[in-house]
């Protein structure tokens, strides 16, 4: 709750002012009934219309009050509660920003969306009830329970039993819930998993005919939150025709004890009007408690989740004093180990000792699950190394500053990734301030401007979400011309030219080779064909170094490499089937 409450930020004095105008607002409504029984007993039986008018414009002044306090009541808990809602999505989307990819192993993408959107709505709709309606319902309950012993004691009792039996059916159904509502929300991130892989595959869905097969599978997620949520709502119904029930016994209570002792001349006609209007607003009170703890229930297991993400450490830090130069794009595995899951489960890398100058081209070649992302993820800090070190510049990776070490290891990853906007807008991720001119010279270095200057926008034609309205080949393209305009020292492509013909990716490699002869350059492929150019070249087994060296030596060496090479050239097969 402290995590939650941190949140509130500018928002503590209308949080803070909530409560004290609700208190206002309550105290004008129980002192009405008091007021009524006075026009009542003093005005109405002994005919005395001074009072009526007195004290009927003493109601008016009052009701108006109630009215004012009400409505700055609600203003500032919208207000509290919405800005509380807008900082934890906030403060949850930047330090998700701060996450290493090893943090952000740790959740779905459902679950991180689902605590931003259901998990702070149902937190933002509990704190406001929490600041207005629960400062409002034991405030109302208790003072018109002051008001009903005042009037008559022994009437008084009869409500204050009844508010105890009401508390503990109350706090049973509480109980019986709570445990449902957590298993709720586990379901929504099941539910928000399905729709979205389901979104993305659209087209593969599509292709082999699975709509039904979709529709069944999002359907069983959807039913088992409805059985759920019928299961924890029917308890929760259970509230209202007990307090009902609760109610009208208090009522036919109250009027009958209230005739003998109106008959004895213990109490008057306008003392059980008053109290009628006292027994409502106690039983008023207990539901709008009752609602507050089906909220505060609701939203406990938000709040864990939410408070696992704002508590979550970022796992790779800056040192104090980190460099912020990286002097040129030499590159030194020392003896590297790496896993995923520190101290459990086997390592996917195994004592890497490579040593890579400043300007080379190295091919990186390998099976599935050989290790070569993770080796490139070490290059630019994305994950720590479990044993030795990595060092770019001559330097090991964790005396840098992270930001300014990205800044010149230039990525291209697997997953090519393009944002909403323009293909002007993507490119300037790589340089904000590039020139149209430099988009284009990096672009034509990528074997990009092909196809962008057949488009009748050219840079300025829009990139749709994901980039869906350009091919896979376009997308990586780009991709590189994004990366190219950073001027890195070190240019990592990831298996980036898999999607493009063979003639465009000698195009590319050319333009490496004289444009940027002083870039680093790590060339992860399929087809040998990408790196037998290159001055040397990575074989990667399982984890570990299986040959390094020029093409034509590996050819003589490497019974590996020799496969691969040799099952590309008769039959143009995946080096992963040789």
């Amino acid at each position: 709750m402290r995590t939650i409450f941190k949140q509130l930020k500018q928002y503590k004095t209308a949080a803070a002012l909530t409560p004290i105008l609700t208190a206002l607002e309550v105290l004008m409504e129980v002192l009405l009934p008091f007021i009524t029984a006075v026009i009542i007993d003093e005005g109405l039986q002994k005919e005395n219309l001074s009072v009526v008018y007195r004290y009927g414009i003493l109601m008016v002044a009052m009701a108006g009050f109630s009215l004012f306090f009400g409505a700055m009541s609600g203003k500032y808990a919208s207000r509290a509660s919405s800005g509380l809602a807008a900082n934890l999505r906030e403060s949850m989307y930047e330090k998700i920003q701060t996450f290493s990819f090893s943090n952000m192993d740790k959740y779905s993408t459902a679950g991180l969306v689902t605590r931003m959107t259901t998990d702070v709505t149902n937190v933002q709709n509990a704190f406001q009830m929490v600041i207005r309606v629960a400062v409002r319902a034991p405030f109302m309950m208790i003072a018109s329970m002051v008001m009903s012993f005042i009037i008559n004691p022994s009437i008084a009792m009869i409500f204050l039993t009844a508010v105890i039996f009401l508390a503990l059916i109350m706090v049973f159904l509480m109980k019986r819930t709570t445990g449902i509502f957590q298993q709720v929300f586990q379901k929504y991130d099941a539910l928000n998993g399905t729709v979205q892989e389901n979104i993305n595959g659209i087209r593969v869905v599509k292709s082999y005919v699975r709509e039904d097969y979709e529709n069944q599978k999002f359907g069983k997620a959807a039913d088992g939150l409805y059985r759920l949520f019928v299961k924890a709502e029917a308890l929760v119904a259970l509230n209202n025709p007990v307090m009902m029930l609760v109610v009208y016994a208090c009522i036919i209570a109250v009027s009958w004890f209230g005739a003998h002792f109106i008959v004895s001349g213990t109490m008057t006609t306008g003392n059980i009007t008053s109290l009628f209007s006292y027994v409502m607003s106690i039983m008023m009170s207990l539901m709008m408690l009752s609602m507050v703890f089906v909220m505060i229930t609701m939203s406990f297991a938000g709040i864990r989740r939410i408070s696992q993400i704002l508590n979550e450490e970022p796992e790779l830090h800056n040192k104090e004093q980190a460099d912020l130069a990286v002097p040129d794009g030499s590159i030194d595995f020392n003896h590297v180990g790496f896993s995923y899951k520190k101290g459990a489960g086997k390592e996917a890398l195994q004592d890497i000792d490579l040593h890579i100058r400043s300007g080379e081209t190295i091919g990186i070649i390998g099976g599935t699950g050989s290790g070569k992302s993770s080796l490139v993820n070490l290059i630019s800090r994305l994950y720590d190394v479990t044993s030795g070190n990595v060092c770019v510049g001559g330097k090991d990776v964790r005396e840098y500053d992270m930001d300014a070490l990205r800044e010149q290891v230039a990525v291209v990853l697997q997953k090519n990734v393009l944002f909403s906007g323009t293909i002007l807008s993507n490119l300037r991720w790589g340089k904000k301030d590039a020139t149209e001119e430099e988009c284009m010279e990096a672009c034509r270095q990528a074997a990009a401007d092909e196809f962008i200057e057949r488009l009748p926008e050219g840079l300025n034609t829009r990139v749709e979400q994901g980039g869906a309205n350009f091919s896979g080949g376009q997308k990586q393209r780009l991709c590189i011309a994004r990366a190219l305009l950073k001027k890195p020292k070190v240019l990592i492509l990831d298996d980036s030219t898999s999607a493009v013909d063979t003639a465009t990716d000698a195009r590319i490699r050319e333009c490496f080779r004289t444009k940027i002869p002083g870039t680093t350059k790590l060339i992860i492929a399929q087809r040998i064909s990408s790196v037998q150019d290159a001055d040397r070249i990575l074989v990667l087994e399982d984890g570990r170094v299986n040959g390094f060296d020029t093409h034509e030596n590996l050819l003589k060496t490497n019974n590996i490499y020799r496969e691969i090479y040799e099952s590309q050239q008769k039959a143009g097969g995946d080096f992963d089937q040789a």
